[in-house]
């Protein structure tokens, strides 16, 4: 039989799902619930693109497993973050992002 390392208990507890949340998204505020994605979250406030290509063509959400690249987003100032992966926190900024090469 092999050992499991024990997780200590603060992170075995999952977010509250009526704990309201909320991201700054291109200077606007948006709120969310804790546990929700930031795709999520974009998606709950009715923003289906926030990303675009270098041809312009708008993107959002396609896969929402992160295999995709679709849903890339600036997160807290670290770019090509998959928000269909990347779980919402109080306070985050998050931009929306354009094509490679593209100014910001």
């Amino acid at each position: 039989m092999t050992s499991r390392r024990m997780l200590p208990e603060r992170d075995l507890v999952e977010p509250g799902p009526d704990r309201p949340l909320t991201v700054l998204v291109d200077g606007e505020p948006v709120t969310g619930t804790a546990g929700q994605t930031i795709a999520g979250v974009l998606l709950g406030a009715g923003r289906r693109e926030w990303r675009t290509t270098t041809g312009g063509a708008p993107r959002g959400v396609f896969c929402g497993i992160g295999v995709c690249f679709d849903c890339l987003v600036e997160v807290n100032g670290l770019r090509d973050v998959r928000a269909c992966l990347r779980r919402a926190q109080d306070g985050d900024v998050v931009t929306r992002q354009g094509g490679p090469g593209e100014a910001r």
